[in-house]
């Protein structure tokens, strides 16, 4: 029953982000990111926006102070971002990637956060509900001592993403999903050569 369940939310998910993705890239303007984070104890502490790769500066991570619950961030940069609240505070709060394309992001930080409101970040939850769901049910695989099962599932998860990025215009989320899981990888002999190995059975490409 829950291989069902799972197989189904994959294969509405893949059709909900080939209707809606949309490349920050082919749109100008600035992203307006209005967020929430209403806990008490993050009253006045510094909320970050860090581009994912890439320096890590002055001059490209933005910082804001969240007062009354709430905070935003304005860029004309588009890029994969982390939003993150002050180390010294974060503990017990989700990180949250998003997409900084142009448009009104809703952000929601806390145990579990999120983000809607373009085409790529409401196609970025979507996968983020996915991902918690594939990460809570290994790990109880693998809680259980059920390893085959869980790599099952894991392969089914890499192959679910990739199948994501395959259906998505190109763009700032495309390239993102298309390099979590490579189809292969190299691997160092001790010759000093290489070998090419299949990522998903771990076995010589010949």
């Amino acid at each position: 029953m829950k291989k069902t369940i799972w197989v189904l939310i994959m294969a509405a998910t893949v059709l909900t982000f080939a209707a809606c993705s949309k490349t920050g890239e082919q749109a100008t303007g600035a992203c307006r990111i209005h967020g929430v984070a209403t806990a008490p104890q993050l009253e006045g502490k510094k909320i970050f926006l860090v581009p994912l790769t890439g320096p890590q500066t002055m001059e490209t991570v933005d910082s804001v102070v969240i007062t009354g619950g709430r905070f935003e961030f304005t860029t004309d940069t588009a890029m994969m971002a982390k939003i993150i609240i002050d180390y010294h505070f974060r503990f017990g709060y989700q990180p949250l990637l998003v997409v900084t394309e142009p448009g009104d992001v809703q952000v929601v930080i806390d145990t579990i956060s999120s983000a809607k409101g373009t085409p790529q970040n409401d196609s970025l939850q979507r996968w983020k509900v996915v991902t918690e769901e594939h990460n809570r049910h290994v790990g109880s695989l693998r809680k259980a001592g059920m390893k085959a099962q869980a790599d099952s599932v894991h392969l089914g998860y890499k192959k679910y993403t990739r199948r994501l990025a395959d259906n998505m215009e190109s763009g700032l989320l495309h390239d993102f999903l298309q390099s979590l899981y490579p189809l292969t990888y190299k691997k160092a002999m001790p010759d000093g050569s290489y070998i090419i190995i299949n990522a998903d059975t771990n076995e010589e490409i010949k």
